[in-house]
């Protein structure tokens, strides 16, 4: 086995936030990542999830304390607010750290 593969161990991968890992939560969170905050519409245009999946993995990640769900009106019409909490933000960071710490071990010297 080479050293890189060594570096690369399955421990590292196991400890990957699961709930982070799925596609399209990662890709909702890295579009929240770079803004203050988003409604609904606006995430399900810019991740291509539809409605009902974004709404299930919306509520996956307010339960597990990434996201913040703040529901308004504009005039008479419902709109969904979403922004990373702190918790989440800092749990996104650590995610892109593992993952450059896996591909760093992986890049030839």
């Amino acid at each position: 086995m080479s050293a890189r593969a060594e570096a690369l161990d399955a421990a590292a991968i196991a400890s990957l936030d699961r709930t982070l890992h799925e596609p399209a939560r990662l890709g909702v969170v890295a579009c929240l990542y770079v803004v203050d905050e988003a409604d609904f519409v606006f995430l399900q245009s810019q991740t291509g999830i539809t409605g009902g999946n974004l709404s299930s993995h919306l509520k996956r990640l307010a339960a597990e304390g990434y996201v913040q769900v703040r529901k308004e009106f504009e005039g008479s019409k419902p709109r969904t607010v979403l922004a990373l909490t702190e918790a989440g933000r800092s749990r996104f960071e650590s995610y892109l750290a593992a993952l450059d710490g896996m591909l760093a071990a992986l890049r030839p010297k």
